[in-house]
């Protein structure tokens, strides 16, 4: 349907009320042309993860590759930032985080306040506006406000902190203020954190007792992540995705049973493949390719039960699933699946998490929607995952406000298989935030920074480590995608007039702040 006509000075209240007013005078669901959506995000999946993108690969991907066989799967998708706070920041409101305060900031336990500003319209907030059921489910990691029993904020993450949440009170600024009517989950990464606890609405019903025993945990060399927090007695680290994983195959046989004419939005965001790497036990050692590689095919099996609960509940043919990931494998995980299995979750691109280079941000994105996308259908348009958004928009019939989705870019004539002109440019962001960033414009991208701009390969595990390519940049770097995809061969001074116009086109976005025009 379209949403009800709003004057440019409408405010973003006034905008949702209009299209929610709309909704209801068309008899309170969204036209028969706007298909459910099943959003599913992964933690640290690498692009050379999954089979269909990396031939060697160790680990069987059977059910993520019979998705891109029905489907789309694009060879040039991005995360917003090659950490996860930004990232989930970026996916949820199409808008780059650099753009924002604190919009490169990782929170940890207590850690807040959120990242998305109460006026900011979201992806949820969106759809609920059109008469979607909205419905987020595992990891939020977007900032949150706990309280102390005097009603003091405890939003520093620090690990005393955790000690002092008056669990009585409403948890602030979590996904029920920000569009979703429904949530089960943790604050932040659900199996490295000082608050173990699942949070339902916005309470935890069932508080920490007690710290961490980490004697109890699975012990291997991809096990080593775990703060030493405090433990809910019903949060058991081994289960955290067989909890995710139940919540919302519940969810999706509540709306077959009880809303079938409304369509949803379920946002799932695994723990897999996050260190620690645990998978549940009837994973355990099925991978042959370690505790890690057993946590990918976790990942993968639990995808296509979600699959399976679509078809079960003649839910599939109306459904749009869409798949990806926070940004590249994580450094320990890599490495050691490198050397203990042959297995490259970056491949085959240089660097890894927290890295400007395309390991980094570079990620796996399948999209399925019978009827509208081709199956097998295989797309080199560079994606940033920012673009969720306003390609939603574009199916729901939706035009998004200004002030909203400012760097996020519809590709829905790319699933239609329709002509489509390429992506102007494309900006991520490093773990330094705003002080790391890149822009690409067709083959030519340029990174800002010396170096990484997040790992250090002078040190640690990684000091051993030479990535592919220079390892010391002494300034702005410059590659040729087109000839060079590895990022071998710096040419920023080669290429002086490339770096300028590309760096001009940096400063004027960020200016305009947009680049959705």
């Amino acid at each position: 349907m379209t949403s009800a006509p709003v004057l440019p000075s409408a405010s973003l209240s006034q905008i949702i009320r209009l299209t929610w007013l709309g909704v209801l005078l068309l008899g309170g669901v969204a036209s028969a042309r706007t298909p459910n959506i099943l959003l599913i995000l992964a933690d640290d999946l690498g692009y050379g993860d999954v089979r269909c993108y990396n031939d060697q690969a160790k680990v069987p991907t059977p059910n993520l590759d019979r998705l891109a066989r029905e489907g789309v799967r694009f060879t040039d998708a991005h995360s917003p930032a090659t950490v996860c706070t930004p990232s989930r920041y970026g996916l949820l409101t199409g808008q780059m985080p650099f753009r924002i305060p604190r919009g490169g900031v990782v929170f940890t336990g207590t850690g807040g306040p959120s990242l998305i500003g109460s006026d900011r319209l979201t992806l949820p907030a969106m759809l609920k506006a059109q008469g979607y059921a909205t419905a987020a489910v595992g990891k939020w990691h977007l900032g949150l406000t706990f309280r102390d029993a005097a009603g003091a904020p405890l939003q520093a993450g620090r690990p005393e902190d955790a000690r002092r949440i008056d669990y009585a009170r409403r948890i602030e600024g979590g996904p029920l203020d920000h569009g979703f009517e429904s949530f089960f989950g943790t604050a932040c990464c659900p199996g490295t954190d000082w608050l173990y606890a699942y949070i339902d609405g916005d309470r935890i019903p069932t508080p920490p007792t007690g710290p961490l025993d980490r004697a109890t945990l699975p012990r291997h060399p991809y096990a080593n992540d775990c703060r030493p927090g405090i433990v809910a007695p019903d949060f058991k680290l081994p289960e955290i995705d067989e909890q995710f994983l139940r919540r919302s195959r519940d969810f999706l046989a509540r709306q077959a049973r009880a809303e079938p004419r409304r369509p949803f939005f379920l946002y799932h965001a695994t723990q897999a493949v996050h260190l620690p790497s645990f998978a549940s036990e009837q994973y355990r050692g099925k991978s042959s390719a370690g505790p890690h590689g057993d946590f990918i095919a976790e990942f993968d099996a639990q995808v296509g039960l979600l699959l399976a609960d679509l078809e079960k509940h003649g839910l599939a043919e109306d459904t749009l699933v869409i798949i990806s990931s926070d940004n590249g494998p994580e450094t320990t995980s890599a490495l050691r699946m490198r050397a203990d299995h042959g297995h490259d979750g970056a491949r085959p691109w240089r660097g890894l998490k927290r890295d400007a280079w395309e390991g980094g941000h570079r990620v796996p994105l399948i999209v399925r929607w019978p009827g509208r996308v081709k199956p097998g259908m295989i797309s080199d348009r560079t994606i940033n995952l920012t673009d969720v958004m306003a390609t939603v928009a574009e199916i729901t019939g939706q035009a998004l406000p200004a002030p909203a989705a400012e760097d996020s870019i519809s590709f829905l004539p790319t699933l239609e298989g329709r002509p489509q002109a390429g992506r102007p440019f494309l900006l991520t962001q490093a773990a330094g935030g705003a002080a790391t960033l890149t822009i690409r414009k067709g083959s030519w991208k340029l990174i800002t920074h010396a170096g990484s701009g997040g790992n250090r390969y002078d040190r640690g595990e990684l000091k051993d480590i030479v990535p592919p390519g220079p390892s010391r940049e002494t300034g702005p770097q410059l590659y040729d995608l087109s000839q060079d995809p590895g990022e071998t061969t710096n040419l920023a001074t080669q290429r002086p007039e490339i770096v300028q116009e590309l760096q001009a086109l940096l400063t004027a976005t960020r200016a305009s702040g947009r680049s959705r025009p």
